[in-house]
């Protein structure tokens, strides 16, 4: 039995799922640390004796990663590696009653809002005058921007309400404090994210504010780039489209979650919209920001989908030739409005459906990327691999997007900007030459 180490504690966060998810490890650091413990996040050392698993129970996939991880980190405990592992996040949220008694060597299980409760088992206090302070994981030159939590929304194929709670928006002077001081960090890209952007303000303003928080962090000095994760098509408050063509330094960029294509599937997800009404709305968005990229999330497999409904969506995306596109297989979810229908798609067709309509993207995406070459772009540069830089455009979000691939004898400052001459196009990702490194 291992004795009672006198070692300073050292915790470890192992975050899963999405950014949502990324940023609450992060705030949880900066508690940690403020409460002068230790803290590291995704530490392969194995030099720390306890860890925070921040769950996702989004899809089955995702639940799976969830518990492997968890199982990984108790094996680790039984061979007297780890003296503590807790557990946070979604699956905990959700599934906490049962979890408990399937992995009772767990030390505590704690939901999505409770992250006093987490600092307790540290004798940690919740520090208020920390608010929007958090240990960034990221590069030092993005970050992400939760700016509400929740969803009111009633997507029959989505548990996010159930884990998440309803839509809760954060004040527009909070998330501007947070942005400053994400700038004196050396954050130059902020990624705005909610389980729905275009509802932020509603429950405290009484109105869709999106637009006048955009234009308030817009003002952040230093702030070069601001991008728009998960915006609900129904709707949509155009004015964000004003304040995008206007601002600068807010990319023309907008990650759209449409779902589907055909008003059968569109109507049995409960998505509230036509297909007619998201092709205005496409339409509307590409006169008002000229040039602007458009991405967007499918499913596949839904309960009832026919192959009439797979090609109305290969149609769509034709007609459409959406710049980015990304697509999920259906998971069918307890405690959903959609897991009373039967999910009558076998997994292997849902699999070939998805690829089928990649193949489609794909295609798309190779003939925009071609339509590049010769054109000169603003890059901001990631990252060192393989002797090569990587970067992205305005128009690419951090690991679901393109990246623009530098080979250069120069060294490239990461972090910071640059003009790069497209030379060469793939199907996702871009090749270029420097002509021109922005001093900051």
């Amino acid at each position: 039995m291992k004795s009672k180490t006198l070692k300073k504690d050292k915790v470890n966060i192992i975050t899963l799922g999405c950014s949502k998810n990324l940023v609450d490890s992060e705030v949880l650091s900066g508690q940690l640390a403020a409460n002068d413990i230790n803290v590291v996040h995704e530490n392969t050392k194995l030099d720390h004796n306890i860890s925070v698993v921040n769950t996702c129970g989004f899809i089955d996939k995702a639940k799976e990663e969830s518990i492997n991880t968890i199982l990984d980190q108790l094996e680790l405990k039984r061979r007297g590696k780890l003296d503590k592992v807790y557990v946070t996040g979604c699956l905990s949220e959700r599934y906490r009653a049962d979890l408990e008694l399937e992995m009772p060597e767990v030390d505590a299980w704690f939901g999505t809002l409770e992250l006093p409760l987490i600092l307790k088992q540290f004798d940690a206090d919740y520090k208020t005058e920390l608010l929007g302070e958090r240990l960034l994981s990221t590069p030092k030159h993005y970050a992400y921007l939760k700016i509400s939590e929740g969803c009111n929304r009633t997507c029959s194929f989505c548990a996010i309400p159930l884990m998440r709670g309803q839509h809760i928006s954060k004040p527009i002077e909070a998330l501007v404090a947070e942005a400053e001081g994400l700038v004196k960090k050396g954050v130059k890209e902020i990624m705005l994210i909610a389980q729905e952007l275009t509802y932020y303000g509603l429950d405290i303003y009484k109105k869709r504010e999106l637009p006048r928080l955009l234009n308030a962090l817009a003002d952040v000095k230093g702030l070069e780039w601001i991008r728009l994760h998960y915006a609900y098509p129904g709707k949509f408050p155009l004015e964000i489209l004003d304040v995008m063509r206007e601002r600068d330094n807010i990319c023309k960029y907008l990650d759209m979650p449409l779902q589907h294509a055909g008003n059968r599937m569109l109507s049995a997800m409960q998505r509230n919209i036509t297909r007619e009404e998201m092709t205005a709305l496409i339409r509307a968005i590409r006169e008002k920001v000229p040039g602007i990229c458009l991405r967007t999330t499918l499913i596949a497999g839904f309960p009832g989908e026919t192959e009439e409904d797979v090609a109305e969506l290969k149609e769509f995306l034709q007609e459409h030739r959406f710049d980015r596109v990304g697509i999920f297989q259906y998971s069918h979810e307890e405690n959903t409005s959609a897991y009373d229908l039967v999910d009558d798609v076998p997994a292997e067709v849902k699999a070939e459906r998805a690829q089928e309509i990649m193949e489609v993207q794909q295609e798309i995406s190779y003939e925009k990327n071609q339509e590049k070459i010769g054109k000169i772009v603003k890059v901001i540069i990631d990252k060192k691999e393989a002797g090569r830089y990587l970067g992205r455009t305005e128009y690419d979000s951090v690991e679901v997007d393109n990246e623009v691939v530098i080979y250069s004898d120069q060294k490239l400052p990461i972090g910071e900007f640059v003009q790069v001459k497209i030379t060469k196009a793939y199907d996702y990702d871009l090749e270029g030459e420097v002509v021109y490194i922005f001093t900051t």
